[in-house]
């Protein structure tokens, strides 16, 4: 059996922490699945933010 790098769980901790202010424990808590699709969702909603910033200022022109 493999395990999960432990500096994976660091990027993912890291990454939910500076977006959810959430704390350690509430992360490392979290299911490894779990937190994964915390990472996977704050990933999307910055991408979207993204696209509509973009989309903004070409509308501004």
């Amino acid at each position: 059996m493999r395990g999960y790098p432990s500096e994976r769980i660091y990027e993912e901790v890291a990454f939910i922490a500076y977006y959810f202010h959430w704390s350690l424990a509430e992360i490392i808590d979290l299911e490894h699945r779990d937190r994964h699709k915390w990472c996977e969702e704050i990933s999307r909603i910055n991408q979207r933010l993204g696209e509509e910033k973009q989309r903004s200022i070409i509308d501004i022109e």
